[in-house]
């Protein structure tokens, strides 16, 4: 990217490649910047709280240990959703101990803004993953982009962060094929178009994803613990749906163990890949893994490669097994992200 003197980056939560471009003809001023070129790998798991404090950190899951939706808090041997179940048992800046890019960006001197809903304004995750820069929220999409400008017309060196849930949120709701995710994407589309005129000389813009998503049906739903022998010593389940972490009980011995990667890979391994820690941890799934952070991953991980969700149904009851979008995996769907560039940063 070539120097600007303000930047924005706009974070599109739930914006894959492949669901953009399925609906173009809503979102004709974003796939004006999306060529063959301008996307991203987004790191894993492909989840929104993984994503978010890896792009905030420059830092991947194993070193940030954000490792996934939900993740075991060895230390009090209980599983916590990374986003909102922050408190004693898991404090923001020991929980996650990695300086942000506004915290060096602040110390150097460069103006650091977050812009995003007021409900986020003084979460856990926001000082986890955003600390050093100033929270302003905005209502609407519409305000959050108004909001930006403001940041960027205070002058000298700025940093902006947007984030923007309602794609997300839509696809959660209904599946990214529905209306209302064409809607949340039409608002996005039109209120990037009225804000790109407004930026100057020396002020790039780049707008980004955490992850994809696929719409996963009821009927897609396996029910894993109705086979004895994928449960079988299984003491926690974290992650997603579509990205278990199975941590296990302590007694169990080797075999014990191996019987059971054993098992998930006999039955499962068609839909899914099937890791052990180690075997994950070999292959780069988490980046470097600080030994502090090694716990917090499952000892086995089931990663859906085919259109299933795996539920505990012991653990979810049918009230919570509602979602229609759904990530967390590698398959491309989830993985690949846009990087759309404007302004200063626009491809010459």
């Amino acid at each position: 990217l070539p120097a600007a003197e303000r930047i924005v980056v706009v974070l599109v939560d739930g914006l894959g490649v492949s669901s953009l471009r399925a609906r173009a003809g809503h979102a004709r001023h974003l796939m004006a910047a999306l060529t063959k070129k301008s996307k991203l790998a987004s790191g894993f798991p492909t989840t929104t709280a993984v994503a978010l404090t890896s792009l905030t950190t420059g830092t991947t899951p194993g070193t940030n240990g954000i490792v996934g939706y939900t993740a075991l808090v060895p230390e009090h041997d209980v599983v916590l959703n990374q986003l909102t179940g922050w408190g004693a048992q898991m404090s923001p800046r020991e929980w996650q101990a990695q300086p942000t890019l506004f915290e060096r960006a602040s110390s150097a001197g460069i103006g650091c803004t977050a812009i995003g809903a007021p409900r986020y304004e003084n979460s856990g995750f926001t000082d986890a993953a955003l600390r050093g820069a100033r929270y302003v929220a905005g209502k609407t999409i519409a305000d959050r982009f108004a909001a930006a400008r403001t940041a960027l017309d205070a002058g000298g060196r700025q940093l902006v962060y947007l984030y923007i849930p309602e794609l997300d949120m839509a696809s959660h709701a209904h599946g990214w094929q529905s209306d209302e995710f064409i809607a949340a994407l039409e608002a996005v589309d039109g209120s990037l178009a009225m804000f790109l005129p407004s930026l100057g000389a020396g002020e790039g813009m780049l707008l980004t994803a955490d992850h994809g998503m696929v719409d996963v049906p009821s009927t897609s739903h396996v029910l894993f613990d109705t086979l004895p022998e994928l449960v079988a010593g299984v003491r926690h389940v974290a992650g997603d749906p579509r990205c278990l972490q199975l941590h296990l009980e302590p007694s169990l011995s080797p075999a014990e163990r191996d019987a059971l990667v054993a098992a998930w890979r006999r039955v499962e391994g068609a839909r899914a890949w099937v890791a052990t820690r180690d075997e994950a941890i070999d292959a780069g799934w988490f980046g470097e893994v600080l030994p502090g952070i090694r716990g917090r991953i499952g000892d086995v991980l089931v990663a859906a490669r085919k259109n299933v969700a795996f539920y505990d149904s012991r653990r979810t009851p049918p009230a919570k097994r509602t979602m229609i979008g759904q990530h967390g995996s590698f398959t491309d769907d989830e993985l690949y992200v846009p990087l759309l560039r404007f302004g200063a940063f626009a491809a010459r």
